[in-house]
């Protein structure tokens, strides 16, 4: 461990901590501005990194998962972050021209997706609200928005970015976000598994780096101690999982377990953090057709096996009617959609133990696949609370199913949603299917539903992924976690509106693809979302929308529509 380099790293840090917290606005502005032109430069090389370390081809649609959580979702962000200083230097509102309503109980709530035409015609029949903490009424909400941006004389500070391993993007956003939604400097430590990354994000970062702004860094544990305990840090963010979170605030082992029984926490710096957990997908029973169970069957593969499972908000534990005629028919076309996906290697370390740490739990599980690379788990008892798949994240190409024995939609729902709550480990993102005639008939029951679940995303007809993408929608765990209780975290990133007290983000999406094909009679599944793993052009959808995000030239419109269609 070259702890000078590191020492020296931060040193520049505090140095020009104050001055990056008090930078103007239209400076600031001009840096984000240079981050979108210096992404778009790097991005090709950015996925081609990737797309080796991981051993996929760049001719694979599997390539489209690389442009579009790599070098897409960070330029979506600088976008919307764009958006906002922009109003904020001229004294205007941010939230001008968005939809802001409350709700029948007074939760105020934001619409930030679709904000204008082009996004409505990209995501056809998506939406993204975030609702607010509930002491935010529609009179206070301005004062919740960019609030450090009326601070006369904001103090600096200098923050620790642990990045994670498997999701190329979340580095460099939870970097802006410190720097752009706070006004710390910054270092990032990246994760041993894709530091591969460092010469790109050192590139795109260029300016900021040479300003003495921020600083990125190589190592694993050690080199992660030495930084978490240095006197120059003063805030950490840790995405990762609760297990490394506890270490990191607590110690390892017995003692760090006694202490974090007691509350002594070894690291008393403020933490905030993006967790992993046990994420849910609610199937409600309704009048789904064969060609609507083929669609979501490959919809649930793909919430299951993007980035081949190694996903903080992958799918893991199908909540289903065991009393609905389309159950066993789901299950046999997920089964079926599991083995014929495309495989790819396990790149990410432990990714075998894991699995077969699950299987040992359930001898029964089915292996699927060419190369046994995907396991389903049929059946696991919903009232064994203590289950494996209850309580640990897989992390890894592995699928379980639990059955509650209501069969009234409206019924399942409030059972599906208690069991969510009560059962699983974690408060990231949970996920419903439902048919929209299912919908209507449960009216606001569907949004008491929605409420009631404590998580920090909520996504109907759609998956929690796509909230990570809008890089308005705050992304983070269900508020109300503490130190010693992390759950799925604590705090929120992306947020490039600048909400202060943000408590959930809910993404909708349509039931059923938008146009449905037609052959000889027969429906297929055609076009597929580009972020599903069964689509055949989203290596090249991927690319396009990240050119467009680069630049926004509408001529590139018609490449994207037409390659989103033969998906």
């Amino acid at each position: 461990m070259d702890t000078v380099v590191i020492d020296g790293a931060l040193g520049v840090l505090a140095e020009n901590k104050q001055r990056w917290a008090r930078l103007p606005v239209r400076e600031k502005i001009g840096y984000l501005d240079t981050l979108r032109l210096r992404t778009n430069d790097a991005a090709a090389d950015w996925v081609a990194a990737a797309l080796t370390a991981k051993g996929l081809s760049p001719t694979s649609p599997l390539a489209g998962e690389e442009w579009m959580s790599g070098p897409y979702a960070l330029l979506g962000w600088l976008n919307a972050a764009l958006t906002t200083l922009r109003a904020v230097e001229r004294g205007g509102d941010p939230l001008e021209g968005l939809k802001v309503w409350a709700r029948p109980d007074g939760q105020v709530v934001v619409r930030v997706y679709p904000t204008d035409l082009w996004e409505r015609l990209l995501l056809n029949a998506y939406a993204a609200d975030v609702w607010m903490d509930p002491s935010v009424t529609l009179d206070s909400l301005p004062d919740t928005v960019a609030a450090f941006y009326r601070e006369s004389d904001p103090e600096g500070a200098v923050s620790l970015i642990l990045g994670a391993g498997n999701i190329a993007s979340i580095p460099p956003l939870d970097l802006v976000y410190k720097l752009f939604a706070q006004g710390h400097v910054g270092i990032v430590k990246t994760n041993p598994v894709n530091e591969y990354l460092v010469p790109i994000f050192e590139r795109i970062f260029a300016p900021l780096i040479d300003e003495g702004f921020t600083r990125f860094v190589r190592g694993g544990a050690p080199e992660g101690a030495y930084l978490t305990g240095h006197e120059l840090v003063d805030d950490i963010h840790i995405t990762g999982s609760a297990r490394t979170h506890d270490a990191i605030v607590f110690g390892s082992g017995a003692e760090g377990a006694r202490r974090k029984a007691e509350r002594r926490p070894l690291l008393t710096k403020p933490v905030t953090s993006e967790l992993g957990g046990v994420s849910p997908t609610i199937v409600v029973p309704g009048p789904w057709t064969e060609a609507d169970i083929g669609f979501q069957a490959e919809h649930l593969a793909s919430q299951k096996l993007h980035n081949d499972g190694y996903n903080c908000i992958a799918s893991q534990v199908l909540v289903l009617p065991s009393g609905w005629s389309g159950t066993d028919k789901l299950i046999g076309a997920l089964r079926s959609t599991l083995a014929q996906v495309e495989e790819r290697p396990a790149y990410y370390p432990g990714s075998d133990e894991r699995q077969n740490a699950a299987i040992s739990h359930y001898p029964a599980a089915e292996r699927l696949g060419a190369g046994a690379a995907r396991t389903l788990i049929v059946g696991v008892d919903p009232g064994d609370a203590g289950a494996y798949c209850f309580n640990e994240e897989f992390f890894a190409p592995v699928y379980a199913t639990t059955m509650l024995p209501e069969s009234d939609p409206d019924d399942f729902l409030r059972a599906a949603v208690e069991f969510s709550n009560e059962t699983l480990i974690g408060t990231l993102g949970a996920n419903i299917l439902i048919h929209p005639k299912t919908a209507k008939d449960l009216g606001p029951r569907l949004e008491s539903a929605i409420a009631d679940l404590r998580y920090g995303t909520v996504a109907v007809n759609t998956w929690t992924g796509v909230g990570f993408l809008m890089g308005r929608a705050p992304w983070g765990a269900y508020p109300g976690a503490t130190i010693d209780d992390v759950q799925s975290g604590i705090g929120f990133v992306h947020n490039a509106l600048l909400f202060d007290k943000p408590q959930k983000t809910v993404v909708g999406g349509p039931f059923q693809p938008f146009p449905r094909a037609i052959t000889q009679g027969q429906f297929h599944i055609a076009p597929r979302p580009p972020w599903f793993v069964t689509s055949k052009t989203a290596h090249i959808v991927g690319e396009r929308l990240t050119r467009y995000a680069a630049d926004g030239k509408l001529w590139r419109l018609p490449g994207i529509f037409s390659a989103a269609l033969r998906g």
